[in-house]
């Protein structure tokens, strides 16, 4: 840690003690999750064992653990590498969320003073808190830190990309930046258009939402430029080299990616209903049925809502392109048109199968991915995806992008990369079952840019496992992440 951080003595028994603090989404629990779990694994360079904690709010830690048997409802539970405390960010119910701005103040009153309580318990009970990991989003997280003083690290989920992009917002913004089409970053090959930043900083809605997290990162940003923490990347040093390079000189950065989690142990967990054994074996034993890089995967995430016209284009797509194809539905995951006699189209819906494809209401992604069936990802380029499709099976990628960092990946997945194609939508907004099948014949066909796309994406492949691996560069930066605070020991 930087010398503008307090540094608290460690206790005897263990070395340091890391309490990972995620927003309560899928996508910020998972990859905390790993984080954790990847930290617990390695010791000190005394040979101490290393803590880990997670902390969610309490609505995310119940669907973490939905079964009444479960510790929930106390203090702590563990899954025998980590353990798992809730704390409260004032919405325990799960039934409500923010949606103001008085809300969402309250929500980070709620969270400081209910994860300043959980640090005092750890304290209490002698295994103190000695670093607070921050998954991006987490004014009152840096709070609790610094009234505790204790060090903080903020754990970056997205690709270094995006945040260069940040960066480059609230340093360098001003009027002619807002008229330009097009920002020069740091190591990307190309200029990144303005349309393509994070959809909150571009927002010309008027958005509650967009105004609370921009807001919410230009906190962060001050809280960064000022106390210096490190800044753990969920990326590859060899997949952005020239931008790690480049926002070195402002933060101190480690790559970390991709951080999947060490072991089988630590496969993806699910915030919402998913298949059971049964539906998951009879998908799997679809794909096995089909031949190699024959099946066209389309998922677009946890957060993601889509029209039932714009799902019955993606549908209708799928069959138009002649390859089979497994198409993920979520249950909660349709929304209803402005006009619904616009959707003429057959929206699937549940599990169904026919000759060409199967619809399901959810599926182990990183195993299916992984299946050496599947030869093309149709996704909305969320940056747990997006690493998923290159270290888990190597898979080219549609982008569909619709907001918050999923423009910025799409752009990297095809303009940077060469990894996959972005589709387009029309002047409405939507993306046409024709321009879809247009797309993933691009990606699967025999073209010489498909071959291209597909080359590279072994490639990376092959450099994400390396690093993932035992003894690769995750374990090796976080080894060197653990050693710096063993250095400010008294």
């Amino acid at each position: 840690m930087a010398d503008k951080q307090e540094h608290q003595q460690q206790p005897h028994g263990h070395g340091h003690h890391f309490l990972v603090v995620a927003y309560g989404m899928q996508s910020h629990v998972n990859p905390g999750r790993a984080l954790a779990h990847r930290l617990a694994r390695l010791s000190c360079i005394d040979g101490r064992p290393i803590l880990a904690t997670l902390s969610v709010p309490v609505a995310a830690q119940r669907r973490l653990f939905p079964s009444p048997t479960t510790m929930v409802d106390k203090e702590a539970c563990s899954d025998g590498v980590i353990s798992y405390v809730p704390h409260s960010d004032g919405f325990d119910d799960g039934a409500s969320a923010p949606k103001t701005a008085e809300d969402w103040a309250r929500r980070r009153r709620a969270t400081a003073a209910s994860l300043s309580a959980v640090v005092a318990r750890f304290a209490a009970a002698g295994t103190p808190v000695t670093c607070i990991v921050v998954t991006m989003v987490g004014p009152a997280m840096v709070d609790v830190a610094r009234d505790h003083g204790i060090p903080f690290a903020v754990y970056w989920i997205q690709p270094a990309a995006v945040l260069a992009a940040e960066y480059h917002y609230f340093h360098s913004y001003d009027d002619d930046h807002a008229r330009a089409r097009e920002v020069s970053l740091p190591g990307l090959r190309r200029p990144l258009p303005v349309r393509d930043f994070p959809s909150f900083l571009v927002d010309t809605t008027g958005s509650v939402l967009a105004k609370v997290i921009t807001e919410m990162f230009r906190e962060l940003f001050e809280s960064m430029d000022r106390w210096r923490p490190k800044v753990l990347v969920n990326t590859l040093e060899e997949l952005e080299a020239g931008v790690l390079a480049g926002m070195r000189r402002h933060l101190d950065l480690v790559a970390v990616g991709p951080m999947l989690g060490a072991s089988a142990d630590d496969a993806r967990i699910h915030l919402f209903e998913h298949d059971d054994d049964v539906d998951k074996k009879r998908y799997m034993d679809w794909l096995r049925a089909r031949p190699d890089s024959s099946v066209v995967y389309a998922s677009f995430g946890s957060v993601t809502k889509v029209t039932r016209h714009q799902m019955g284009e993606v549908a209708a797509g799928l069959r138009q392109c002649g390859r089979p194809y497994l198409l993920v539905v979520r249950r909660d995951g349709l929304q209803d048109d402005d006009d619904e006699s616009s959707s003429s189209l057959h929206v699937p819906l549940g599990s169904e199968s026919c000759q060409q494809g199967m619809v399901v209401g959810w599926c182990d992604q990183l195993e299916v991915l992984s299946h050496p069936a599947v030869g093309c990802f149709v996704s909305h380029c969320g940056w747990n995806s997006t690493i998923e499709a290159m270290a888990s099976g190597g898979v080219p990628i549609v982008g569909v992008p619709d907001s918050f960092d999923q423009p910025t990946n799409a752009y990297l997945v095809e303009e940077e990369w060469g990894v996959g194609i972005r589709t387009g939508r029309n002047s409405d907004g939507v993306l046409s079952g024709t321009e879809l099948a247009r797309c993933i014949e691009l990606v699967m066909g025999d073209g010489a840019r498909a071959v291209a796309i597909r080359e590279r994406m072994k490639g990376l492949k092959t450099m994400a496992q390396a690093a993932a691996d035992t003894g690769g560069s995750v374990e090796t930066n976080l080894r060197h992440f653990v050693k710096t605070f063993q250095a400010l020991e008294p």
